[in-house]
């Protein structure tokens, strides 16, 4: 990516996505977009990926190792009582030149593969609409899973703003999350019921690495403890399950071939958030065509955002006849949605 969109994509973040979510981001993005070396070490950055969030994402992977202690004071969630932000820069500066080896090996063997708990939230009362409809249990095929941990949405329980609980009322991972608008979203007490869990990844996160967790944890933005509560949460949960199976590889490419295993009983739900922004568009192309191919043959589901633009679609192919949806849009972490169906 050359420096002049660079600096457009720093400006982004700075002012559209860091603010009210981590304000330390916020003010670092702003300094970098005037900084042609550190923006020269982003630039190093795989191609197709979100580079700000790569480069935190690195820079506070060495952090969480335990390097460069004076810029670690400035980090909600590392320092007990963080330094004022406005001094930060400097240390940050410093940091990324004096580890500009290390940080540029990471932007190019790793990937932005936040797996944000909280999204389930609004994928609760989607998949519970979508049951309402296909009359079928459901079988999950996560594309872009990171570690899988959306795959166990029907494990989590749910609140938003009143007191009663849905979906695994017992479940040590609760999620809390805001309604907006006129619109209710349809939501059953109990979860539906799921009988297949497939996720897809380039390369999976597994939540028995240690390596792998403090890279996801890494990727998390300073200032969120409950983020990375529920990702330790749902993280113990997963490594308890073994009825998940993973698969490395494209899945737009592979879709067509694992599907078959699928039982015929189920209704097949493809699903992927904050992921097709990563997929190359033919690869969105091939994926609509073995969508539809399969949709020839059996009930499927598929369920994004971030395709065309960043509200949540559901296509439903149900008894060979297509319907499409624009379903609801949301906070990027989950925080609140607003129902449109």
């Amino acid at each position: 990516m050359d420096q002049e969109r660079l600096v457009r994509v720093f400006r982004h973040f700075a002012d559209k996505e860091f603010p009210g979510s981590s304000d330390l981001y916020a003010h670092l993005a702003r300094q970098i977009a005037g900084d042609a070396e550190v923006l020269a070490i982003a630039a190093q950055a795989s191609p197709g990926q979100p580079v700000p969030n790569l480069l935190f994402g690195a820079v506070q992977y060495l952090l969480l190792k335990g390097k460069g202690a004076a810029l670690s004071v400035y980090y909600p969630g590392l320092a007990e009582e963080p330094k004022e932000m406005e001094a930060s820069y400097p240390h940050f500066r410093s940091f990324v030149l004096d580890h500009k080896e290390e940080i540029i090996g990471i932007l190019r063997s790793k990937r932005v593969q936040t797996n944000e708990v909280r999204r389930c939230a609004y994928l609760f009362p989607v998949f519970c609409s979508v049951y309402a409809k296909v009359q079928k249990p459901l079988a999950l095929v996560e594309l872009g899973c990171s570690a899988g941990l959306q795959l166990l949405w029907d494990q989590y329980g749910y609140a938003y703003g009143g007191q009663e609980v849905y979906g695994n009322k017992d479940s040590a991972v609760r999620i809390e999350a805001e309604i907006r608008g006129d619109k209710a979203p349809f939501l059953l007490s109990s979860s539906p019921p799921v009988v297949y869990r497939m996720g897809i990844d380039l390369r999976v996160n597994d939540v028995h690495s240690a390596e792998d967790i403090l890279w996801l944890r890494a990727l998390i933005w300073p200032g969120n403890p409950g983020r990375v509560s529920m990702l330790e949460q749902a993280a113990a949960l997963l490594k308890s399950r073994s009825d998940i199976r993973f698969v490395e590889g494209d899945g737009t490419e592979l879709l067509p071939g694992l599907v078959r295993d699928i039982p015929e009983e189920a209704a097949v739900c493809v699903f992927h958030t904050h992921v097709a922004n990563q997929i190359p568009e033919d690869n969105k192309h091939r994926l609509l065509h073995h969508l539809n191919d399969i949709g020839k043959h059996r009930d499927i589901v598929h369920v994004y955002n971030n395709m065309w633009d960043g509200d949540l679609h559901a296509d439903l192919i149900v008894g060979g006849i297509s319907s499409e949806q624009t379903i609801l849009r949301a906070d990027g972490h989950g925080r609140w949605f607003e129902w449109l169906a």
